[in-house]
């Protein structure tokens, strides 16, 4: 009786904490839209989210796997992404308002997810991990940034926590693995974790690990095989295009030591409260080891890992360090169980020790609110910079040219959605030919020339070569990029070498 009682107890708990989850990730996001929609509209931050929204279009409307209608393509990093988006053009909800309302529900479901890890640890009736993930301001940004990234880390805790569990069957975990791939190729680094777990619990035989192992790899291959396939079916390779054209575009940061690299990427969830979480984190990674705890310490071992992975192909950190945002949970979840952990063995000591614990608790939570204030005045920003450059040339490109002609960009996402001409993607993603010649201007003027194309769309300083050979015949007048540092999207007649 007393335990069926305890039971309830959690039931209604649990349910209360979704509860307040699902409305504090609606107020969280809803700022977020609001200061946009007063600074120049909503939209995207990214140009790429625009290439998930054609594909979606395209499939919902004309049954076609394409960007361009009639041209099949594996221009999408994330397959799962689009065809969600792409149930809201079949039940005609507005585009906009269905990737906010995926990304919203993403951010509860880690906010759960989370929550769960840290009473793991701790008892407590106020949910103040949940609520520090949806307030963390990269995660309210990549929420209403129409992007997969909190899809994919979404599934990256669901991993987590099933080991965590240790009740699944496991070809469900490794069949959830492979699912990531349809989210992000990097997903399958999951298995690192998956199979590190397995076969260091110390409480079953080998036989059984063995087992348990073989029963994971099973599942990843009944969900990852058919992504591969896939691939190969429309672009003739494992991998999808952007696998390896964003590796062509920035090899140059090959030339940067690995360590500064690593060390830049690593930082990044360090922005914000995620600072003053660093020594929870390192008290949690060194308490896990301590205590063989073989999920958090897999976690961990992955999140280096995985930042170590991007060091190596893609060092990139602009747009907040997008890439490396769906890993960002899983320090935020290590570092604050740390730093909770060091305040519970601070206790109620008096002295300089209690002054300190109560400071830290007031910077971490002064700091969380101030960046969440930051994270959306950077997001309005964002989305006003891709409506007044890459969306107001798309659309004057839509109603100034030739239905016929066939246009070079290198941001080929609102020209693709809103455009509605040919495209020769200088990027690679929907053109993968151009790769191996990406940064290539001359080589580049040469395809251009060979395959005819009528018009230009780049910044200026992009192809500064390029932008040469043609006649400008657009500027966009945008305030908000050349505000940010940037410039102006041009579009050009092109005449050739």
């Amino acid at each position: 009786m007393q335990i069926s009682f305890l039971r309830f107890i959690q039931r209604k708990s649990n349910l209360s904490n979704i509860i307040l989850f699902v409305g504090a990730s609606c107020t969280a996001l809803g700022v977020y839209l609001l200061i946009s929609s007063r600074l120049n509209g909503n939209g995207f931050p990214l140009d790429d989210a625009w290439i998930h929204q054609t594909y979606a279009r395209n499939l919902a409307w004309l049954g076609q796997w394409a960007f361009i209608p009639g041209q099949p393509s594996a221009g999408s990093t994330s397959p799962l992404w689009s065809v969600l988006l792409s149930l809201g053009y079949i039940i005609r909800i507005q585009p906009l308002i269905w990737a906010y309302l995926l990304g919203g529900a993403s951010l509860c479901g880690i906010a759960i997810l989370g929550e769960k890890w840290y009473r793991s640890y701790f008892q407590g009736k106020f949910p103040w991990m949940g609520l520090f993930l949806i307030g963390e301001w990269h995660l309210a940004w990549a929420a209403v940034s129409g992007m997969e990234t909190l899809l994919y880390s979404f599934l990256i805790l669901s991993v987590f926590y099933l080991l965590l569990k240790l009740k699944s069957r496991y070809w469900v975990i490794g069949a959830l693995v492979g699912l990531t791939a349809w989210v992000r190729p990097d997903g399958i680094t999951l298995l690192g974790p998956v199979l590190f777990v397995i076969l260091l619990t110390a409480s079953d035989n080998l036989r059984v690990r063995l087992s348990k192992a073989a029963q994971s790899l099973v599942g990843f291959l009944i969900a990852f095989l058919p992504y591969l396939y896939f691939n190969l079916r429309l672009a003739g390779s494992l991998w999808p295009n952007t696998f390896y054209a964003k590796q062509a575009e920035y090899a140059i940061y090959q030339q940067i030591p690995y360590l500064q690299r690593y060390l830049s990427l690593a930082s990044l969830p360090l922005i914000g409260a995620g600072a003053f979480l660093l020594p929870g984190f390192f008290y949690q990674a060194w308490s896990a080891v301590k205590a063989r705890e073989l999920v958090n310490v897999s976690a961990i071992l992955w999140w280096v890992g995985y930042t170590g992975i991007y060091a190596s192909r893609l060092p990139v950190t602009y747009q907040h360090g997008r890439y490396l945002i769906p890993a960002m949970p899983i320090y935020f979840i290590v570092g604050l169980i740390g730093v909770t952990k060091i305040i519970q063995k601070i206790g109620s000591s008096i002295g300089w020790q209690r002054v300190l614990k109560k400071a830290w608790i007031l910077i971490i939570m002064g700091i969380w609110a101030g960046f969440y204030g930051i994270g959306a005045q950077a997001y309005a920003q964002d989305v006003a910079i891709i409506d007044t450059e890459m969306v107001s040339s798309a659309k004057w490109i839509s109603l100034n040219t030739d239905p016929n002609a066939l246009i070079a960009a290198h941001d080929i996402g609102a020209l693709g959605y809103f455009g509605g001409r040919k495209i020769i993607d200088l990027a690679g993603l929907v053109s993968p030919e151009v790769i191996p010649f990406i940064r290539d201007e001359v080589k580049l003027a040469n395809y251009l020339d060979n395959h005819h194309v009528d018009y230009l769309e780049t910044f200026p300083s992009w192809y500064p070569y390029l932008s040469t050979l043609g006649t400008q015949i657009f500027d966009t007048n945008g305030k908000y990029s050349p505000g940010a540092g940037g410039e102006n999207m041009h579009v050009y007649r092109w005449h050739g070498q």
